[in-house]
């Protein structure tokens, strides 16, 4: 197990690229598997989650040709179906949350496909009903052995139809997507996630010879296609490396540019760190962020307290939910903290408060954030990494601490973050691994 020394109170200065978009990846690499033909993916990020789901492949007959970090091609010419029910890759691809969105595709192409229960994050139950469901509602069955993995076959083929998901949910919208364009007849999906995400795999899918409608809206009408093609796609740049970025700077009183950030797919995120006092500007498709002193959180117009929630697209990303939280305990001004989805995400306050941080958890989804001003910085801390999303907040906090910060854990962090201690030290962090 690895560890980050962070040295708080150094200001960070200069210009930083976010990586390609991880949650994008994931499905992007899962797509490969409805083809025989090659599918190059670039701008991709280098990160445990990612390197791992590509192994997996690989395990399954995928063949892999990466000639640089952020280039991928993948051809899946044929599966092993033999490997995918063995105990390696029940325990591989349970480590993997993005390991679920393999089955949508294989179901599509081959009428049968292999799931274990997902790992990932321990932020709370993460539901695949939504998956099940979907899928069940195109033609397939479900069957759940001993060894804790699904077996799910389509034995006539999937078929199209009408649905309407009981959640707006993102990895299920994928894989119900990517089965429906190679089902029989037409499909319509409403209630569908509608983040830029789903919209670039939409995008893809079409490249590749899928017939959808829709696109960037809650209702998707599919024609399924016999069969697809190969292409090349491009990540987007990772919204929540960009939002981790803002609150970065904010919280070190630092000066920042983050190029390349995406501006057009950030949605809701510039505005509501806005709303905490923190300033930008846009140029082009950068944002600079100058250095702050302080940054006063907004109010209601009748004077009430401003609260920030997560929400499905277009609303406020519940994977910056954690990083607003953590760059509020330094904001003038007080911040209700509404986590809606998750019912352990914010279980993670408990170490902010060790650093004195003054925060109120309220219950498993709200906490009450006291801004401190800059009046009292935080104090160094020993302390764990529970998800990618908190090990970043902690990191953040550390970093505008006084003292020295040691952060277990940290493989939590590699799942999401590039190399994120040698991109920091370049901007002036005093950071090193253990």
């Amino acid at each position: 197990m690895s560890s980050f020394k962070i040295q708080g109170g150094c200001r960070l200065q200069g210009e930083i690229i976010p990586q390609g978009a991880k949650n994008e990846a994931l499905q992007i690499i899962c797509a490969c598997l409805l083809t025989d033909e090659k599918i190059t993916i670039t701008n991709l990020p280098d990160i445990l989650d990612i390197n791992n789901l590509i192994g997996l492949l690989k395990d399954m007959g995928v063949e892999v040709d990466r000639p640089v970090a952020d280039t991928v091609t993948l051809q899946a010419k044929q599966i092993d179906f033999g490997f995918c029910q063995t105990e390696s890759f029940c325990t591989k691809a349970a480590k993997l949350r993005g390991s679920v969105m393999m089955l949508g595709p294989m179901l599509a192409r081959f009428g049968k496909s292999y799931m274990p229960k997902p790992g990932g994050d321990k932020i709370g139950r993460r539901r695949v009903d939504t998956h099940i469901i979907g899928l069940q509602a195109l033609g397939a069955h479900f069957d759940y052995n001993a060894n804790y993995c699904y077996e799910a076959t389509a034995p006539e083929g999937l078929k199209g139809t009408y649905m309407l998901l009981d959640e707006a949910s993102v990895t299920g919208t994928a894989n119900i997507v990517m089965a429906a364009v190679m089902a029989q007849g037409e499909t319509t999906i409403f209630n569908a996630a509608c983040e830029p995400y789903i919209v670039q795999l939409c995008k893809m899918l079409v490249s590749m010879g899928a017939r959808i409608e829709g696109i960037g809206s809650n209702l998707l009408h599919i024609t399924g296609v016999e069969k697809l093609h190969g292409t090349t796609h491009r990540l987007l740049s990772d919204m929540i490396e960009v939002g981790s970025f803002i609150g970065m700077a904010a919280m070190t009183g630092s000066e920042l540019t983050i190029k390349n950030a995406g501006i057009a797919q950030l949605g809701r995120i510039p505005d509501v760190f806005k709303k905490i006092g923190i300033q930008m500007e846009f140029h082009d498709d950068d944002i600079y962020i100058p250095a702050q002193e302080h940054y006063e959180v907004d109010t209601f117009m009748d004077g009430g307290i401003l609260t920030i929630a997560d929400a499905p697209w277009p609303g406020f990303t519940p994977d910056l939910i954690s990083i607003v939280l953590v760059v509020a305990t330094q904001a003038k001004g007080t911040v209700l903290i509404h986590q809606k989805m998750f019912e352990s995400r914010l279980f993670f306050v408990d170490k902010l408060i060790d650093m004195g941080a003054q925060i109120i958890l309220c219950d498993p989804h709200r906490a009450n954030v006291i801004g401190l001003d800059k009046t009292h910085a935080l104090r160094g801390l020993r302390m764990s990494s529970p998800d990618i999303r908190a090990g970043v907040a902690l990191l953040i906090a550390a970093l505008s601490a006084k003292g020295t910060s040691i952060i277990d854990n940290i493989e939590q962090i590699d799942r999401g973050y590039q190399h994120i201690d040698e991109r920091l030290r370049k901007l002036g962090a005093d950071i090193v691994r253990l």
